[in-house]
């Protein structure tokens, strides 16, 4: 009897070796692009072309960082805007989803079926590139304007569905007492429904922030101002140009192999990812159980 006993827990030890060893090796192979980027972009720009990306440079160099914090006020200036389109986008886009999803679940909303196919719909087709940028800039008036690079991302159809099946996992009693205890509806999904709908906000407020974060495009159709750019398209600009093309018509006399356009995409791609790496460990615990319970009820 002991035996049988002692083989079963060596037989579970050894799998769970088989599984964290497996775990750790996935691990690894995920942080490994990473590091690559980072130990890359402190990366001479004569070693890059000479041996290819390395995680140990024979020689570090700053240059690529030095080449952006050149424009530090403007880095700084992208790095503001982005903060604000972020947060204003991503607070926005929650209240307004949870809103969707509360009202679209309401049994006694009598056009809920109607608006949810209405949703839906905008999943299968799309205006286009030109309807959406006559409606933004003729008659939203939103040329050079903040609010471009916002409203296209506030809504997710996908996200107010994800609210809506969570709200199913929610009794209906709570609703009822609630309506005799004499609350009204915004008190019910203020009060009931957010904050059992933390995993859920969670989960869509991180796919809502990470993509604000990653805002270029409609900053390349709407934007005029340099003072206005996101980080990422002032940072696509400053890969583009480094400088090289105004060195030349100035009739400089430069050295090609100093100028770190190949670690100067590495040093963009860090200074792009790093900030909201640090927003992940906060809604980890949350993500999980965000999907799992948006994808489980139907």
């Amino acid at each position: 009897m002991n035996n049988t006993v002692g083989k079963e827990d060596a037989g579970s030890l050894f799998i769970k070796a088989i599984s964290y060893l497996c775990l750790a090796i996935f691990a690894l192979a995920c942080l490994f692009p990473f590091v690559l980027m980072i130990s890359s972009s402190f990366m001479r720009e004569d070693e890059i072309i000479r041996e290819g990306y390395k995680l140990i440079p024979n020689h570090f160099s700053a240059k690529a960082y030095e080449l952006l914090l050149n424009n530090s006020q403007a880095l700084y200036k992208a790095y503001g805007v982005t903060i604000f389109i972020t947060v204003v986008g991503t607070v926005s886009g929650l209240i307004m989803m949870s809103m969707a999803g509360f009202v679209l679940n309401r049994k006694d909303f009598k056009y809920r079926n109607f608006f949810s196919f209405l949703i839906y719909f905008t999943t299968l087709f799309a205006g286009g590139l030109i309807p959406s940028y006559i409606l933004m800039v003729k008659y939203l008036h939103l040329k050079d304007s903040l609010f471009a690079m916002i409203l296209p991302g506030v809504v997710g159809a996908w996200s107010i569905f994800l609210m809506r099946n969570f709200m199913k996992a929610i009794p209906d009693s709570l609703y009822e007492s609630a309506t005799i205890d004499g609350a009204g509806d915004f008190r019910i999904y203020w009060q009931i429904f957010m904050p059992l709908a933390v995993p859920s906000l969670a989960t869509i407020g991180l796919f809502s922030a990470l993509g604000f974060w990653n805002e270029w495009y409609n900053g390349m159709l709407y934007i005029q101002s340099p003072d206005k750019y996101p980080l990422q398209y002032f940072l696509q600009r400053m890969i583009n140009q480094t400088n090289i093309q105004a060195l030349i018509n100035q009739g400089a006399v430069i050295n090609t192999a100093d100028l770190p356009s190949q670690s100067i995409k590495m040093a963009t791609a860090v200074l792009a990812t790093g900030p909201i790496i640090l927003l992940y460990p906060f809604a980890q615990r949350y993500f999980v159980s965000g999907l799992t319970i948006g994808a489980v009820k139907g």
